[in-house]
């Protein structure tokens, strides 16, 4: 269910009552299959959990392994589907020029931060919703056509 969105809110009536009203207003409410799927989800054994977390953090070490292959400084155990890179501090581009570098040179697409926000113009993000195989090619790829 990665990327599906998917919350819980608990607290005073009062509290409940007013994000009632302003959701009321905002949308008509979570798509009932997904509530489905998460509800199965949440009552699936510890395994499958434990499970799934082990997929990640491959994942996670793959991507790590990429971003040093790129010269990129990042904060290990980030939360969440994706992992944040500062750029090499001697690539003078944002990171738009360094994405399309990137892509030109080893066929493996970065998001650039900077289309979230003008802080992110120093910062890439790696999904981790992809198999590590891709991730493993990803870096291989950077690693024998990157800056050469």
């Amino acid at each position: 269910m990665a990327g599906w969105r998917v919350g819980v809110v608990v607290g005073k009536k009062e509290w409940i009552d007013s994000i009632l009203t302003f959701k009321s207003n905002m949308d008509s409410g979570m798509f009932y299959p997904i509530q489905a799927a998460a509800d199965t989800a949440l009552a699936l054994g510890s395994e499958w959990f434990d499970e799934l977390n082990a997929i990640y953090y491959g994942r996670e070490k793959q991507a790590y392994a990429l971003l040093d292959a790129l010269g990129c400084k990042y904060r290990p155990h980030q939360a969440g589907l994706f992992v944040w890179a500062e750029l090499p501090e001697d690539y003078e581009g944002d990171s738009f020029a360094f994405s399309d570098e990137v892509m030109d040179k080893c066929d493996v697409f970065l998001t650039p931060g900077g289309i979230f926000g003008s802080e992110g113009t120093r910062y890439i993000r790696i999904t981790l919703c992809c198999p590590e195989e891709l991730l493993k090619k990803a870096t291989d790829n950077i690693v024998a056509k990157f800056r050469k």
